[in-house]
């Protein structure tokens, strides 16, 4: 099993890295919002999960040791394979499934492209006893309302990524509020 790798991002797509680990280029799965940060040449350092199938193997990177522990129980529920965990860590920073898990809030994991009201609640009651709420007391994030994923799917529709998205509208004042309002002041922080 691959567990961890260094090497340099010698190349990037949508959804992979290819990372340079010497004589070796190897292709690497990750989630949206780490691709949006990395740039071709820069060194990483990446806590890895393979995926073996019966004609293929997968490799899957996290920057964080958390983050593949969190990737790995989301394989665990029942209907979740790899691209859909990985689909859910790019679309939603594992303190925001946290959250969700802590208060019960299905929506928010249907926010995530593949996942309808059922698949969230039955992937809320499996990790409700496997992973806990963040470990801050609210200080500095806070969940995604349903204003702000109107304004950061707005967002993305205009071209942006979700991570550009995902910081703007944390960027925006809380006390700006309607969707109209937000996204205006969201594509301020952008422009």
């Amino acid at each position: 099993m691959i567990r961890r790798l260094r090497g340099r991002i010698e190349a990037l797509t949508e959804e992979t890295a290819i990372v340079d680990i010497g004589p070796i280029g190897l292709e690497v799965y990750a989630p949206a919002t780490q691709l949006a940060e990395w740039q071709v040449g820069q060194p990483v350092a990446l806590f890895t999960y393979l995926h073996v199938r019966e004609q293929e193997l997968t490799l899957f990177g996290f920057g964080s040791e958390e983050d593949l522990e969190l990737f790995e129980v989301l394989l665990g529920v029942s209907g979740v394979g790899p691209k859909l965990a990985l689909s859910i860590l790019s679309t939603l920073p594992p303190d925001t499934i946290r959250m969700a898990v802590a208060n019960d809030e299905p929506g928010l994991l249907t926010r995530v492209p593949g996942i309808g009201a059922k698949s969230a609640r039955k992937i809320l009651f499996h990790l409700k006893d496997k992973i806990g709420a963040p470990e801050y007391e609210g200080v500095g994030v806070t969940p995604i309302t349903d204003e702000d994923a109107e304004v950061i799917e707005a967002l993305t529709s205009l071209g942006y990524s979700v991570v550009e998205a995902q910081r703007a509208v944390q960027a925006v004042p809380k006390d700006v509020s309607g969707v109209e309002d937000r996204l205006r002041a969201a594509l301020a922080q952008l422009l």
